[in-house]
């Protein structure tokens, strides 16, 4: 059974084991690996952490083990423009239908949270072909490719926007 609700103190430790402490975590080779952003960082450092009592961050819960985490962030709050992410750390889990199971609940919660929004969207990268196949399962369109974009390993890929009305949601 799978979950989205605040992250718990309680659970931070084992949401930092999974997805902070190795040095070249699997997961970041699908999310965005083309910025060199990612530190492991020490327990500590992880507790200070914005995301952990963001109202806009939700932990995903498989039968009460936190897995990952969704989000949502204003690409421009004026204009009613708003993004989702989705993070599952740990590989065991992934390519068992929880990040579309997750991606659908976030994104009927992010209607439902704002309701004069009128699209939510999601972006991702010509590399993850895994994140590209959920976004259309659950009924996004691909609305836009920037061509060659995103250089990594000597590679260029493009940027890939999806989004959904709040029309063809409901």
């Amino acid at each position: 059974m799978l979950t989205l609700s605040k992250l718990k103190p309680e659970d931070y430790h084992h949401l930092w084991q999974i997805g902070f402490t190795e040095t070249n975590p699997e997961w970041k080779k699908w999310d965005a690996p083309y910025f060199d952003d990612y530190q492991p960082l020490s327990f500590e450092e992880f507790q200070q952490m914005r995301m952990l009592s963001s109202e806009n961050v939700r932990g995903i819960y498989v039968n009460g083990e936190v897995i990952g985490i969704v989000s949502r962030y204003w690409e421009n709050e004026a204009t009613r423009w708003l993004s989702i992410g989705i993070v599952i750390y740990n590989p065991n889990y992934w390519q068992h239908g929880y990040g579309t199971t997750a991606l659908k609940q976030w994104i009927t919660d992010t209607f439902a949270t704002y309701p004069t929004l009128a699209r939510v969207g999601l972006v991702t990268w010509s590399g993850n072909e895994r994140m590209m196949k959920a976004a259309t399962r659950i009924g996004m369109q691909l609305e836009g490719r920037i061509r060659k974009v995103r250089y990594y390993n000597g590679y260029y890929y493009d940027s890939m926007q999806y989004g959904v009305l709040r029309e063809e949601w409901q």
